[in-house]
């Protein structure tokens, strides 16, 4: 026991692995999770997430807000689409115009305006790093 307290700290502190941390704050409730979405590449973003997402993460909200966190990432051009999916139905509801009624968000301050944004407006590029990110949604 003696051997293992002249260790230097060092040794036992563990690095994060690198990734892309995501935090939602301001989430209307805690109902249902928040879907997060990463994608690399202009194919199926932002509405075919389960079919064209490089990575998808559902998180329980806590105390109205959620965070995603993708780790092991290479570095690259990503953009990140994130609803929150308060009638677990795996998809954004939305009302007979068309209209939003769930949360959404991208990545970049990307705005939808009479459609989703483009790959390009809500793209960012990842170093292989530590990349902390914060989406607000849009209810």
């Amino acid at each position: 026991m003696l051997m293992l307290a002249s260790f230097p700290a060092i040794v036992f502190a563990q690095s994060p692995c690198p990734g892309i941390h995501v935090k939602i704050p301001n989430i209307r409730n805690n109902a249902g999770s928040v879907a997060c979405a990463l994608f690399e590449s202009p194919a199926g973003f932002p509405t075919e997430f389960l079919h064209s997402a490089t990575n998808i993460m559902m998180i329980k909200i806590r105390d109205s807000q959620a965070r995603c966190n993708f780790l092991d990432i290479p570095p690259g051009t990503y953009a990140l689409a994130v609803i929150h999916d308060e009638n677990m139905d795996g998809k954004l509801a939305t009302n007979f115009l068309g209209v939003p009624t769930e949360g959404y968000g991208f990545s970049s301050g990307a705005k939808a305006t009479m459609s989703a944004p483009s790959f390009e407006a809500a793209s960012f590029s990842y170093s292989g790093q530590n990349l902390d990110l914060t989406i607000r949604l849009n209810y």
